[in-house]
This record gives structure tokens, sequence and C-alpha cells, in this order.
């Protein structure tokens, strides 16, 4: 199977249209500047100076968006979004989480397996696949189970899964913690193929924590979660990956000593690669003391020092991308007291617009870096990056970095409302969404100039 066929999505009509004089920004063609951006049956078909293909649009009767004061990108990918699906749709389901993602700039995401039944077989791979094809509003791939049930205990089949289309393999939501059983997925993993990606956790470390162990937690009375949970997980696993020579991925790094394990097996010659959470990016344990569960979330929140070094890992190419980490649960699950509520937040339709709020307008991202690292994922996991290039199928998101909006105010497109950011002014706003050449989000607000 070809690596861009392990992407799936519903048919829809490509489209043909023209932004007028737009600010495009795509880091890998080396593009910052105001061009006019031709698409014609969902293909980029030409890019020039402004002004020079009105005229061929107007000829051709295609819709002209005017892009004065607008961004033109390349849509995102997220290599780590949870769209409950099967058994819990109740919270989200194919539909609904491809709605989410496009409304957020997203052209493609990728499915963790820890849904109800765990995605541990061919045939449920194939179902899924298939569901995706009529139901997915973006493009979706999956990741299977390494092991059979997420128990630690048994491998999946990974080779046949891997030929029914998994774009790779995780146990997310749980670790791998036995070094002896990822050690044999390691070396599964050379014969057939597909990035292990690892959730990083000491589980006799973690158990029964609802937030990062640290002055917060003693004071608010909660059971905390140490930092060495996770980086000294992150440590052994690079290890093994090192010893192996195989092909890693860190799900949501959160500390500064994770970042610095990452940084040293790669310049041991690790193939690794790692993802940080925009929560992770731009909040502390300090958002925990109003006891709101949107909060909550594993890996739980950590300090000002944990933040900082993410920000530089993040800046450097240490960490790698961006990935939301999109945990939609039902309101009433929320509605807990803080220690029974389940952990994980939303994020696909905040992502964008709260770092470029809270990262970009404070000069500690450039909006290049930003955009590099919120395509990066698809190249991590063998995918042809998107870009903003003639002869490509259009994956792109229009933006405008003005508008100001407060998240969740109208609403969300996800079935769940559990995002850590509602409430926040943001600026930065997805106006329009293509993927894989077909429409896939307008703002609802947002006017297209007919020529």
């Amino acid at each position: 199977m070809r690596p861009d066929d392990l992407l799936v999505h519903r048919a829809q009509p490509r489209c043909d249209l023209l932004f007028n004089d737009v600010h495009v920004i795509d880091p890998r063609m080396r593009v910052d500047q105001r061009l006019d951006v031709l698409v014609r049956d969902g293909h980029i078909v030409d890019l020039s100076e402004p002004g020079a293909l009105i005229s061929e649009a107007q000829a051709a009767g295609i819709e002209v968006m005017s892009g004065e004061g607008r961004h033109l990108l390349p849509a995102f990918f997220d290599p780590h979004v949870h769209l409950r699906t099967p058994g819990q749709e109740h919270k989200e389901d194919l539909e609904t989480g491809t709605r989410a993602a496009a409304a957020g700039g997203y052209a493609a995401i990728v499915a963790m397996p820890n849904t109800d039944p765990v995605l541990d077989s061919a045939p449920l791979l194939r179902s899924l696949r298939a569901a995706a094809a009529r139901e997915a509003n973006v493009s979706v791939a999956f990741l299977a189970a390494i092991t059979q049930g997420l128990r630690g205990e048994e491998l999946t089949e990974m080779a046949e899964l891997r030929a029914e289309g998994a774009l790779g393999f995780t146990d997310d939501g749980k670790p791998v913690s036995s070094a002896g059983m990822l050690r044999k997925a390691l070396q599964y993993q050379r014969l057939c193929g597909g990035v292990l990606a690892l959730h990083e956790e000491d589980p006799s470390l973690s158990a029964g924590g609802s937030m990062r162990e640290g002055p917060v937690a003693a004071t608010l009375g909660l059971t905390g979660i140490p930092s060495v949970s996770e980086s000294t997980m992150v440590a052994r696993d690079a290890e093994l990956a090192l010893y192996e020579g195989a092909r890693v991925h860190f799900q949501h790094l959160s500390t500064a000593a994770s970042v610095q394990a990452v940084s040293a097996a790669k310049a041991a010659g690790a193939r690794l690669s790692a993802e940080v959470s925009p929560h992770h990016l731009l909040l502390t344990e300090d958002a925990v003391r109003c006891l709101d569960t949107r909060m909550k979330m594993n890996p739980p929140l950590g300090s000002e020092q944990d933040r900082r070094a993410l920000i530089d890992g993040l800046r450097s190419g240490v960490i790698d991308c961006v990935a939301t980490d999109h945990a939609p649960h039902a309101r009433e699950e929320k509605e807990v007291p803080f220690e029974q509520a389940p952990m994980g937040t939303t994020g696909l339709e905040t992502a964008f617009a709260a770092m470029h709020t809270k990262l970009v307008l404070t000069g500690e991202l450039s909006l290049g870096t930003l955009v590099q690292r919120l395509t990066a994922g698809a190249e991590l996991f063998g995918l042809a990056p998107f870009t903003v290039a003639r002869g490509q199928s259009a994956n792109l998101a229009l933006v405008d970095l003005n508008a100001r909006w407060v998240a969740g105010e109208h609403g969300w497109e996800s079935r769940s409302q559990n995002c850590c950011l509602a409430g926040e002014l943001l600026s930065g706003r997805v106006l329009l969404t293509i993927a894989d050449g077909g429409i896939a989000y307008r703002q609802r607000a947002f006017a297209v100039v007919r020529s």
C-alpha cells in the first residue's frame, strides 16, 4: 500500500477558486510573499504576482477570494487525535472529529487506537477505514495498538495490520511498561515498517495522580504525578530505540527532562522524533488552582520551567511537531470532582489561534516556525507534507491573523466541549480549509466574492 493511500476521507467535490493577493507562507517551499494562488479541480495550478490571475479566473467563472489582510498556509497535520470511534461516539465520532479538525485548519489527522474495542485487529481496522471513507471531512490515518487490548502482554499482528493500512502503532493512553515487550515490538517494527508512537509514563510512579506533583498539588491536597514518571521512560525507550536501530516517536512531551533526554538521544544517533501539545506550551500547573476539570490531562500540566523548555525545544527542532492530543469527553464525565474526572482536553479548533496569540505575537516563535511544526507530523510518519506549490493537491488553510474571537463563544464543531482554552480571547482565525482538493470548512460569516 502506498503511503498516501493510508489516508482516507469521504469523496467530496473538488474545488475551483482563486485566492487573490493573499500572503502565502510555506517554510518548506521558502515562500513568504503576496501572491495569487489558483486552484483548479482541487489542484494548485498557478502562483503568480498579485492580480495576475484575475482575468483567467473571470473567464472561467471561478470563485475569487479576496486575500487582502489574509494569509494562505499549507493545511495542518495532527499526528495525535482521539476520535472515540468505535464505542464512545457519545464523545466524538469520525464526522464530528474531522469537522472540528477542518475548523482548526487541519487537512489530515491520525486517530489513536484506545477505543472500545481497542483497534488491535485487521478486521476492525478495515471497518474503520471504510467508515472514514464514508464520513470523514478530512483525511484520517489510523495507528493500531502495539499490544493486544493495550494490556502490554502480547504483541498485535503488526505485519497484518500494516498490510491492512495501519500508519503505525501505539498503546497511547497507556505505556508499554515492560522493556522486554517494547524491545520485541521494536524488532517486529523493523520487519513490517511503521512508526512506534510511545505514551511515556511509569504507572508505578503515576498511579492515582491527578496533576503534576509539586507545590500546587500540595496546596490543593491532590495526589501528584512526578515528572520522572515521564522522563525516565523517555530515557529508557530512547536507549532501546538506539540499541535496536528502530524508529520511535515520543508523544506529548511535558517535562524539561524529557526534552533533554530526546536531545541527547538524537545527538547519539537515535532515530527519534517528538511532539508537544498546545496546552503544555501555553499553560502550567497553576491553571489547576481553579479545579476546572478541563485542566486535567495526561501528561499533566507542568511547571513554568517545563513550559519554557518545551517552547525552546520546539523552536530548536529537538521537538519536531505540534500534536493536539484532542481528547473529547462528555459533559457529565467532566462535571465531577477533579480527582474523579477523566483526563483529556479538546484542542483541534483552538490550536493554531492559541499558539499564534500566545507564542507568535509574543515573539517566542516565528509564524514560519509555527506553520512548519504544525505540518511536520506528516513527514515523521512517512507521508508527503502539504505544500503550496504548483501541481500539488490543494491542502490549504486561509487564516485572518487579525481576527479576534473568544474560544467556544459560539459553540464547537466537536461533539465535546472540554477545551482547556474555552473563554480565552484569541487572535487569528481559520476562515477556510481545503482538504485534498475539496472545501472541508468555511467559516459561516466568511463571504466569497464571485467574479
